[in-house]
């Protein structure tokens, strides 16, 4: 469960936000609005497809920075 530290003085509604804004975060709003109400087929399949595609994304932006097999890296030493 998540939590935060409310710091002296602070608002109660800026310690909500950042409350808010890490339930958004770690996915537990979505997960609570996905289990309010019942979820149709069509939309299982849309859900699980957009999370697929934001994984693909987030591996090939790490993917574009690493050298293919056999390319030479920066140095020009040649990568095992």
């Amino acid at each position: 469960m998540p939590e935060i530290q409310v710091k002296k003085g602070e608002p109660v509604d800026r310690a909500l936000k950042r409350l808010k804004t890490k339930l958004e975060s770690e996915g537990i709003l979505e997960e609570v609005r996905r289990l309010r109400a019942f979820e149709t087929p069509v939309e299982k399949t849309r859900r699980k497809a957009r999370a697929a595609a934001k994984r693909g994304k987030i591996r090939f932006r790490f993917s574009m920075n690493k050298p293919a097999a056999g390319e030479r890296a920066e140095g020009g030493a040649e990568i095992a």
